[in-house]
């Protein structure tokens, strides 16, 4: 099994509460009817939001490639930010990562994210990088158990996930679609990292001594992890990338085969390590969305508060795409579970599917 040693978050360094995004997305939609995009903005129980830019200044973002280089250029920044705090959480110094893994769906770039990290972290040239474009809001929690994957062929790795979502930059202000309308009510910018260790990686010598910060230095181990794909689902969630950006998908049936399947996949997996519903203490969830976070927790038939965390992450700073389920995860490990609590974390995603990873403190 794998630790996970860290998970620092970051957020973009513009906040706003509902009500400005709302009357910007107004201001931007004039073919949209106010009464009805102020009760989605309402409906989705978000309070407060960051972006990356100021709200006036995504005007000027006028093509495809001026918000793709505010991507890049934020994405580093706050990728280094993110990384810098796990490894400090963690006590580990840069040139010991083995593996970095950058996942986003809000950008592209090449050389990719985490090649503009190596020089900037002071990571090792014989660095394994590993980019992931396309998993959207999963990415996350695959990210996490392909770090798990690793690490297992590698017991004395230690290997970093860090995430950017820059959602902003891919507002479409020509766009009335639903999906845009719900997207313009839901997302926000964020990034974060999670430093995990191999099970052999602590005889390692660390040059930087454990910091007292805002991680959580003795993390859950990995125990295991699964992945799901729901066939003939590919137009449920993802971009329609064109000439002017990225165009939201989103299906309002997800809810729906979240219902259907989401109970037996995860009593499957459960029940392959011995485990029912009732031996989770900790469930970890990405806060997709309101519906899809009721019907989660009515699927599962979840206690009362299971998913408080989820939804507190929500209301704060809304739907972070593939960061999220970090943020979700670290207000956890703040908590301190007691020791050998279960933890499942899990995250729905472009596909359509589902990554659920078993945790245990």
């Amino acid at each position: 099994m794998s630790r996970i040693a860290a998970v620092h978050k970051v957020l973009a360094p513009y906040r706003h509460d509902q009500h400005e995004i709302t009357e910007i997305a107004q201001a931007s939609l004039p073919g949209v009817d106010p009464a009805v995009l102020d009760r989605l903005h309402t409906a989705a129980k978000v309070r407060s939001r960051h972006t990356v830019l100021p709200l006036d200044a995504y005007a000027s973002l006028d093509d495809f490639g001026k918000a793709n280089d505010a991507f890049i250029s934020n994405a580093v920044e706050m990728g280094s930010d993110a990384v810098e705090g796990a490894l400090r959480t963690a006590g580990i110094p840069p040139d010991a990562v083995d593996l970095l893994m950058f996942a986003s769906t809000t950008g592209m770039a090449a050389p990719s994210i985490d090649a503009r990290l190596v020089d900037l972290l002071g990571l090792r040239p014989d660095v394994k990088r590993l980019p992931v474009f396309g998993l959207g809001c999963a990415a996350g929690a695959a990210g996490i158990a392909r770090l798990h994957d690793y690490l297992r062929g590698w017991p004395t790795h230690v290997a970093v996930l860090v995430t950017v979502e820059l959602c902003s930059l891919t507002f479409q202000r020509d766009d009335t679609s639903p999906a845009n309308l719900v997207g313009s009510a839901l997302f926000g910018d964020g990034a974060a990292a999670l430093v995990a260790q191999g099970c052999e990686a602590h005889t390692r010598d660390t040059a930087m001594p454990p910091a007292d910060g805002d991680g959580q230095v003795d993390g859950p181990v990995i125990v295991a992890s699964r992945s799901r794909f729901y066939p003939d689902t590919e137009r449920v969630m993802g971009w329609d990338i064109t000439s002017d950006g990225f165009h939201i998908v989103l299906d309002p049936g997800i809810p729906g085969i979240v219902r259907a399947h989401l109970a037996a996949d995860v009593d499957g997996f459960l029940g392959d390590h011995g485990l029912t519903r009732r031996d989770i203490g900790t469930w970890i969830c990405h806060p997709g969305g309101p519906k899809v976070l009721d019907a989660i927790a009515e699927t599962l038939d979840l206690p009362d508060g299971a998913l408080d965390a989820s939804w507190g992450s929500l209301a704060e700073v809304g739907n972070l795409s593939s960061a999220s389920v970090l943020h979700v995860l670290w207000d956890t490990a703040r908590r301190r579970p007691p020791a050998g609590t279960w933890g499942l974390l899990s995250a729905l995603g472009p596909g359509f599917c589902a990554e659920l990873v078993l945790l245990r403190w």
